[in-house]
């Protein structure tokens, strides 16, 4: 029988899986679209220079020919999900500049 804290821990560690799994798909979606991971980064939080997941995260992308296409939704979807607002601003401002002109 588990105990509050090992379901609390249990809860952390999801938590934890998930928000990596958020940085690489945002990482990735990055790639896809020749952007800089790190530079827009830094633009939504300026002060955090050193960023660990991020780093992991952008060792674990793949050429943008290899993965497979993440839409801006889904993107902005996961990055709402762990309340990444200054994030998201940042990057509806690139996907603004993907827009094709017309």
């Amino acid at each position: 029988m588990s105990t509050k804290k090992d379901m609390e821990e249990q809860i952390i560690k999801n938590y934890q899986k998930d928000e990596k799994m958020m940085v690489l798909v945002f990482a990735q979606w990055c790639v896809n679209h020749n952007l800089d991971p790190e530079e827009i980064y830094l633009r939504a939080y300026p002060g955090q220079s050193e960023n660990q997941a991020l780093k992991q995260a952008i060792d674990l992308t793949v050429t943008k020919e290899e993965a497979g296409e993440i839409p801006h939704d889904t993107l902005l979807g996961v990055l709402s999900l762990f309340g990444n607002d200054d994030l998201a601003f940042v990057v509806t401002e690139e996907m603004d500049k993907l827009k094709p002109e017309n």
